[in-house]
Parts: C-alpha cells; structure tokens; sequence
C-alpha cells in the first residue's frame, strides 16, 4: 500500500492530540519515528506519528483512544496498534524491531517543546536503531535513515547505534555508507566534519 502525503501542520496536531489521550490516561510514552527526528531538527516526516508505548499499556491505550472517540486499530503483526486522529494515522508502538520498549526507552528520552507541547520525545540512539534494525531484504530503503544521519549526525552517539545493531547486516551496510560518505568517520563515535 502506498504511503500517503500527510502535511507537517496536520502530523503536529494529530500528534498533540494523540499524545494528550496518553497523558490523560496516565500511560507513559515518547514520540519516535520522523517526527523524532523532526523535533530535533531533522528533515520533516509526512506519513504519519509514531509514539512509543510499553506492551503491558497496548490494550489501556486502544481503550483510552476509543474512549475519546478515535477509530482503533489492531493489527496482525502484534508489535502496533494504529488509532487515527481524524484521517492522520498514529502509530502506538510497543515492540518495534529490537525488542520491546521498557521503562528504559523513557529514562532515555528527552523532554522537548514540539509545536508548542512538551513531549518526551525517543533518543535519536533509539530512533536510528530501530530504523536500522526494521530494514529487510523486501524493504532496504536506506534513504530515510540517510537523511536522519546527514541532518543529526552531530547529536547521534554513533558507537551506541552500532553496538545494538551489531547483528544486523542492513545496519553494517548502512555503517559502510556513511562511513564512505564522510558523515561518521570509521568506527568512531564523532561526526565527521562533512
């Protein structure tokens, strides 16, 4: 299925109100994905939010978004539930590539304003790992993450990227591009100054 243009504006709002449902309901949460990275100044996503939730909330969060109104979704992968605010689909995500989330995905988050809301937002480390690890041999689209890479190398701890996506031979690849390209200097932590 084709990915649908959604404009950054409507991501915002749809991302302001979906994670007010998570705050009202008392279930702890971080923005991942594009607008992750967006947040921090990374190119803009236009898809759709992804937000980041502990397994044991999954079913309390369907719950919460249904309760104020919003179309669930579960489907039958097992690692997502999608609830829609209006017609912008957001992305609760419990198990993405690399295992589950867990309290420490939140200590590791930052509390950021975005459009106006603070939000605890997914480290950039967690961000570019699961990316890196949900490439496959059907899907090994190394743009995005590229483009993560070249707009926020300077505020990616690369050494802790690479050591969680060790196993990965997408991620090894990707460590062989931007290494090839100047953006992270050769099994080091520092950005280079490309």
């Amino acid at each position: 299925m084709p990915v649908r243009y959604v404009p950054i504006e409507r991501l915002a709002e749809a991302m302001k109100r979906a994670g007010a449902v998570l705050r009202d309901a008392g279930i702890p949460f971080a923005l991942a994905g594009g607008l992750a990275c967006w947040a921090r100044g990374g190119p803009a996503t236009d898809h759709d939010v992804d937000f980041l939730i502990k397994p044991d909330d999954a079913d309390r969060a369907a719950d919460a978004f249904e309760s104020a109104g919003l179309r669930v979704e579960r489907p039958p992968e097992g690692w997502l539930i999608k609830t829609y605010v209006d017609d912008t689909l957001v992305d609760l995500v419990y198990e993405p590539a690399g295992g589950a989330v867990t309290d420490e995905w939140f200590e590791r988050a930052e509390q950021l304003e975005v459009k106006a809301m603070r939000i605890p937002v997914a480290s950039l480390e967690d961000v570019l790992t699961t990316k890196l690890l949900a490439l496959t041999e059907q899907e090994p689209d190394y743009g995005p993450v590229l483009e993560i890479a070249r707009t926020l190398r300077e505020q990616v701890d690369w050494e802790v990227v690479r050591e969680r996506t060790a196993g990965s031979p997408f991620a090894k690849a990707f460590f062989t591009l931007v290494e090839e390209l100047g953006i992270v200097p050769s099994g080091t932590g520092e950005p280079s100054a490309v």
